[in-house]
């Protein structure tokens, strides 16, 4: 499931001028993914309190940036509502002045360094968007949507594959210092 994924990801990419290699690739696919499994976590966690009889659950982001509102809206038969979803010009333009200045505040705001909160102001702090075409942006947008982080099996696959992109990025130029150690190899 996540492979073929990566796959249509970085076809996708490759076609985008602000991303020209693997480097690239897997830090632009890094914070979509992250965004879409934060978005995930927190519809667990509503539905946790929901069934636990909490009451309504309180979440970290904003209804404006959640991933349901800015990345994929839905129609009401959860379909891509194209009639709102942003695309080209008017999606780059959202991400890179709204959607990170706001994730990055959440590094200023944070009660301590050792909250979410904290650590998504910390991670949107240091990356920057890379995708120039919003059409592009759209195409990843709409794959990442289609994946789910629920099982712990969905995990695993994932963390697979990211060490075999991690591998490639070492292997890609040698030119960032790093090399891919395999997890075998790796002290516990």
């Amino acid at each position: 499931m996540f492979e073929q994924a990566f796959k249509n990801i970085d076809n996708s990419l490759r076609e985008d001028a602000g991303v020209s290699n693997e480097l690239d690739y897997i830090e632009q696919t890094s914070w979509i993914l992250f965004l879409k499994y934060l978005e995930d976590l927190e519809e667990d966690r509503s539905t946790e309190a929901a069934l636990a009889g909490k009451g309504s659950y309180t979440y970290i982001i904003a209804n404006k940036f959640r991933w349901e509102n800015w990345a994929v809206p839905k129609t009401p038969d959860g379909k891509i509502d194209h009639n709102v979803a942003m695309t080209g010009d008017d999606l780059k333009d959202f991400v890179n002045n709204e959607l990170f200045p706001y994730l990055k505040k959440f590094k200023q705001s944070a009660e301590s360094s050792d909250t979410i909160e904290y650590k998504i102001g910390e991670i949107f702090s240091e990356l920057k968007n890379k995708i120039q075409s919003g059409y592009t942006l759209r195409e990843v947008l709409n794959v990442v949507d289609d994946l789910r982080f629920k099982s712990q099996k969905e995990k695993h696959e994932l963390s697979h594959l990211y060490e075999g992109k991690i591998k490639n990025m070492g292997n890609a130029g040698r030119n960032g210092g790093e090399y891919y150690t395999p997890r075998s190899l790796r002290p516990l």
